[in-house]
């Protein structure tokens, strides 16, 4: 297949080393010193090469608040029967973009963010597809995903976002919050360093990425859960309640399995 990338951020990278043995691979990044940064593909210096390339697909992963605008500024160079792809983490405005334009998509996302995933090694992990996607597009991605081993879940575009407030949201939150309270003079133990080095990774992701995540319509709801929750801890802890404090233990225990 004749692909297009548009984004040669930590995903864009990986996607075009990953397409570029099987496909015919373009790249385009609005920063041109990542020009040449992986090999075995063509980089494009303006938008206007692609109607040279003339992509059977599109993929878009520049960051979360520029995806449409990206789309909406490549389409004029498309073939009408081009295939527009994202990954984007949060779905949002998605939707309505690919409802409004006319054109085949493909709406996917990994869940095996570079920052923490061994790229090399994806057995463990999972990735989206969303249900309204093109079947033709969808195909290619599973097969993908089953290349490397990754376990392939199928949601629609609201079921996404209202699980990316679960799977994204609160582990997120978690790490800022831990990030609020730090003490650079305690002596770390091995549970604080594990911490620390997970709440380092996020706060390493990209600005627009973290605000986006968070931004999320449904993030809220999460949220009120988990200071429902902590309210119910600060009650436990201050009342010494040493037998409503093991029931909880349990039940946290039969959550995580």
């Amino acid at each position: 297949m004749n692909i297009a990338i548009l984004g040669a951020g930590k995903m864009g990278a990986w996607l075009a080393r990953e397409l570029a043995p099987d496909n015919i691979v373009a790249v385009h990044d609005l920063d041109p010193a990542k020009a040449g940064t992986v090999r075995g593909v063509a980089w494009l210096s303006s938008l206007a090469e692609l109607a040279e390339v003339r992509p059977d697909m599109l993929l878009n992963a520049v960051s979360l608040p520029e995806t449409v605008h990206a789309f909406q500024s490549a389409a004029p160079r498309l073939a009408e029967d081009c295939l527009l792809a994202d990954v984007a983490s949060i779905k949002a405005d998605l939707p309505a973009f690919y409802a409004g334009c006319g054109r085949r998509f493909v709406s996917v996302h990994p869940m095996f963010g570079p920052t923490f995933a061994d790229l090399g090694s994806l057995k463990d992990e999972n990735a989206v597809v969303i249900a309204e996607s093109d079947e033709d597009g969808a195909r290619f991605f599973r097969s993908l995903f089953a290349r490397l081993g990754v376990k392939v879940f199928e949601y629609t575009f609201a079921e996404h976002d209202r699980m990316m407030a679960y799977s994204l949201t609160a582990p997120f939150v978690a790490s800022l919050v831990f990030a609020t309270g730090l003490d650079a003079t305690a002596v770390p133990g091995t549970t604080f360093a594990r911490h620390l080095k997970i709440a380092r990774g996020v706060l390493a992701e990209d600005d627009h990425l973290l605000a986006e995540i968070l931004f999320n319509s449904h993030s809220l709801l999460q949220l009120e859960k988990v200071t429902a929750n902590l309210e119910y801890f600060k009650h436990v802890i201050a009342a010494r309640d040493r037998e409503e404090a093991v029931k909880l233990f349990n039940r946290l225990r039969r959550n995580v399995g």
